[in-house]
């Protein structure tokens, strides 16, 4: 007869089936289990409560154990929060991205989506919410379950806490190659309704680099505005290069401003941008740079420093 004892020895035996399937899915999954897996292997929930009570386990939320109890790192983090949110769960947002890849950014939260009418097993830990945006469609292909990274990326620009905080995590998963301008463009189509949907379509249209022409029309309307003199626009300048054009020039002012697109960030163009502007350095003109998403996000301080190099920075220009 096999007492409560006995199953916890043979569990906790290495020669056990079980412990070598319960150890695979926690190495794929962090150290983290749902207890359903737990059930499904042949665990029962009194050898469940007899591990943790040892403290060989530790429970996280009501629906995870960790099978070891030293901190949980933070893919155990991010697959705790989806198994704690049930068998249609998706990652989603800002944690769908860092899931998919996503460097230099730092979670606050992990943001978990179920489909409208899902039970929510709610927990401090995580953040789990219904949502009407929910699709299986979604669902990126293998891996933890996870948005694709396209959706991920304007859901989490939707979510952020800052405008700021939304066009650089827009910018990031292009930058990392998590997706592409177009594929997030597509997603950005399907945002019906969002206080910031016209800030996602811009920052968007930014990442084509299809708002570079409408961007300098908007800068010129823009320093008129505020009563700044305009400048030539496009003009050619050479070098032992060969020739390039300059966005903005006030050539009475020895003043260039050039305006960056995100193609400017990547490493392909940041030497040939260096060059380029080293060279108007040496010939005596100064350079300011003006990041279309700074446009967006910071216009007054940018303008304030043109005012500035122009010799106007004691007139309101915002």
């Amino acid at each position: 007869m096999t007492t409560p004892n006995t199953a916890r020895r043979r569990l906790a035996d290495a020669s056990d089936p079980r412990s070598h399937w319960i150890a695979g899915l926690a190495q794929e999954q962090g150290g983290v289990l749902s207890r359903r897996q737990l059930y499904e292997l042949g665990v029962t929930r009194w050898e469940v409560r007899a591990h943790v009570r040892a403290e060989r386990w530790q429970p996280i939320g009501d629906q995870t154990v960790a099978v070891h109890t030293g901190p949980l790192s933070l893919q155990g983090h991010l697959w705790a929060a989806v198994l704690q949110g049930g068998p249609r769960a998706q990652l989603d947002g800002a944690a769908s991205l860092v899931a998919s890849g996503l460097k230099r950014f730092e979670l606050d939260r992990i943001r978990v989506s179920v489909p409208r009418g899902a039970r929510v097993r709610r927990t401090t830990a995580y953040d789990i919410r219904q949502t009407r945006r929910w699709s299986a469609a979604d669902l990126a292909p293998g891996g933890i379950p996870r948005t694709r990274a396209a959706v991920a990326a304007v859901r989490g620009a939707l979510w952020a806490r800052s405008d700021r905080q939304a066009a650089y995590l827009l910018t990031l998963a292009v930058q990392q190659g998590l997706a592409t301008p177009d594929q997030i463009g597509a997603e950005a189509l399907r945002v019906r309704r969002d206080r910031r949907r016209p800030l996602v379509h811009a920052v968007v249209n930014d990442l084509l680099d299809g708002a570079r022409a409408l961007g300098e029309l908007d800068i010129v309307r823009e320093l008129r505005r505020r009563g700044l003199p305009a400048p030539e626009r496009q003009a050619l300048r050479k070098d032992r290069r060969g020739r390039y054009y300059l966005d903005l020039y006030w050539p009475e002012h020895g003043l260039v401003v050039e305006i960056d697109g995100i193609h400017h960030t990547w490493v392909e163009n940041v030497v040939g941008d260096a060059l380029r502007q080293n060279a108007l350095v040496l010939d005596g003109d100064r350079v300011l740079r003006l990041p279309l998403l700074g446009l967006r996000l910071q216009p007054d301080e940018f303008f304030a420093q043109i005012a500035v190099a122009l010799g106007i920075a004691g007139r309101q220009v915002a």
